[in-house]
């Protein structure tokens, strides 16, 4: 087993796409839009980071929610409710407007994004228990433990009849889980602590971890298909498409592995500074973007890694870029929400918030919905 890095991961989320809902008896502006039930922060099972939603060129803040400690999840948009976990260990559950539907205590901090699927909420915390919390009113469906703290967020594959949510774990398994009971349906052990989400594909689960390998285990028996040989760490989530995977790691390298070939097709990494990719990638068309500790955002070629731009946030990057049609919303740790043309890199606006931001914000009807090292939840739009 290769050694062990105490290391936070921002995780992943999004949400099951399953139709638009219209409100009535709403005044405000923003709570007179009609939201389709979607908010996938990484937009899909592959964890690719494309959400189809319209970013305005210029912000400004709508309202804000001030939460209990620390805010390091990617807050969720489904519908008509924004769900947050926090570091105080509270889920809470918003309206459009910023009031208060809903809390749930789960005894320690959230740093995993929930996942939200069939009017249900499933949500990992530091003590390593995944709670099953119903989306209207927060009230407990079920419980599974694991046996370390969750850090990324569940992703889930459909069986027959049947929904499996899978979760990674500091007790260095990936848990594959009855969604309707809670019933745990096997355990794929790897070699070292799982902090990101698995990208769910052609069922199979894809994921990377602190053993440095990318595994791709089969979501039916949960057995290893394959792993290959990465990095020292991967810290993020592994975006999958047309079985080629991107990977961030530890040690200042970004790569595309091949599942099919079963090897790297590309690697690049900075000739200057050797800084961490902690962020999870975005793939959109032939790119893939991607943020660094070393202050920059790239975009790479998604085929031959060639480098076609690369833009200095002027600070550490760990949240995650969202591609948003032609343009990137992107989050630094000096508190920066910045919008890039994903054509060429170039700014199309900053947004200062004054606090650092972990992890990628959430977006849906043009709305920007970010949590922050202050302990707040903002949002904000035109």
């Amino acid at each position: 087993m290769r050694g062990v890095v105490l290391f936070i991961l921002l995780g992943v989320a999004f949400v099951q796409r399953d139709g638009v809902q219209a409100y009535a008896g709403m005044t405000s502006a923003l709570a007179e839009m009609i939201i389709p039930q979607k908010g996938e922060a990484r937009g899909n099972q592959a964890l690719t980071g494309v959400v189809n939603e319209s970013l305005p060129d210029k912000l400004r803040q709508l309202w804000s929610f001030k939460a209990g400690d620390e805010i390091k999840a990617s807050p969720v948009v489904s519908g008509n409710t924004v769900v947050v976990g926090c570091m105080d260990g509270y889920v809470y559950a918003l309206d459009l407007n910023g009031k208060l539907l809903w809390k749930v205590n789960t005894g320690n901090g959230i740093e995993a994004p929930a996942l939200i699927l069939d009017n249900t909420v499933y949500v990992g915390n530091l003590t390593g228990i995944l709670y099953a919390l119903n989306l209207k009113d927060g009230k407990e469906k079920w419980q599974y433990k694991t046996d370390g703290q969750i850090s990324g967020s569940a992703n889930w594959w459909k069986l027959g009849n049947s929904i499996r949510i899978l979760v990674g774990s500091y007790d260095y398994n990936l848990h594959c889980v009855d969604a309707a009971t809670g019933k745990g349906l096997w355990k794929y052990e790897s070699d070292n602590f799982i902090n990101g989400a698995a990208a769910c594909v052609n069922g199979i689960a894809i994921f990377g971890g602190c053993d440095g390998f990318l595994h791709v285990v089969d979501i039916a028996s949960g057995k290893l298909s394959i792993k290959v040989d990465v990095a020292t760490y991967v810290p993020g989530s592994t975006p999958t498409v047309n079985a080629l995977s991107y990977v961030g790691d530890y040690d200042g390298g970004f790569s595309c592995v091949s599942i099919t070939e079963k090897k790297i097709i590309w690697k690049y990494s900075n000739d200057k500074v050797q800084l961490p990719f902690v962020a999870s990638a975005a793939v959109s068309g032939d790119r893939v973007v991607t943020g660094s500790r070393d202050k920059q955002v790239y975009c790479f070629g998604k085929t031959d890694g060639k480098l076609i731009w690369k833009y200095n946030t002027g600070e550490k990057v760990d949240a995650s870029p969202l591609i948003c049609q032609d343009k990137i919303l992107i989050a630094n740790m000096r508190g920066d929400l910045i919008i890039l043309k994903l054509s060429d890199g170039k700014p199309v606006s900053i947004y200062e918030l004054g606090t650092p931001v972990f992890s990628n914000p959430a977006v849906a009807g043009g709305q920007i919905f970010t949590g922050a090292g202050d302990g707040t939840l903002y949002c904000l739009g035109k």
